[in-house]
């Protein structure tokens, strides 16, 4: 029995479709966008036919539909991730800059907490984190230079972004090509 589509059936009906498309970052652009239209008159013929409840009760979660729509573009093996990678390249970065630069702070203020004669007082840093840091002493201020970090905490940072993206995944097959899925005929 067809019924109408009201604007809260829509509006659950956009909900859905907006949290697949979330969920399908991966797909190229033109994929999501063909995938999030197809899903969305769907939904609206089977609403009108059905009902909405019944209809978005058929399709099933975002999360299952997305697993599916990502499985049959990519096939069903591991896939690298750009996102996780980029969380790490750009977290990383900062907590390791607050680390070290609260450690200087830390040093600096000991030594204005000890009341160091004025001069120039040279700290080795956090052990293959960091180069050595100078600190100058002056009339009870004190500032620093250095610090920067060793060619060990960039290669850790490479490595890091590359094993928790997985992006050795978008490396081609030693045929050549990438494996896809196999197709039924």
């Amino acid at each position: 029995m067809p019924s109408k589509v009201t604007k809260l059936d829509r509006l659950r009906i956009e909900r859905l479709v907006w949290m697949l498309d979330q969920r399908l970052y991966d797909l190229p652009r033109k994929s999501r966008i063909a995938k999030r239209r197809e899903v969305r008159a769907n939904l609206l013929e089977a609403s009108a036919d059905h009902g909405a409840r019944e209809a978005l009760r058929r399709i099933g979660t975002s999360g299952t539909l997305a697993r599916e729509y990502r499985g049959a573009e990519f096939g069903d093996s591991p896939r690298h991730s750009w996102i996780a990678a980029t969380y790490f390249a750009t977290l990383v970065p900062l907590l390791l800059n607050f680390v070290l630069s609260e450690a200087a702070n830390a040093y600096a203020q000991a030594l204005s907490a000890a009341h160091a004669a004025p001069g120039t007082f040279t700290w080795s840093g956090i052990g293959y984190l960091q180069s050595p840091l100078t600190f100058t002493v002056d009339q009870g201020g004190t500032t620093h230079s250095g610090g920067a970090w060793t060619p060990a905490v960039y290669a850790g940072w490479l490595a890091g972004t590359i094993a928790c993206g997985r992006l050795w995944r978008l490396l081609p097959t030693p045929s050549g090509r990438r494996q896809t899925p196999a197709t039924e005929s």
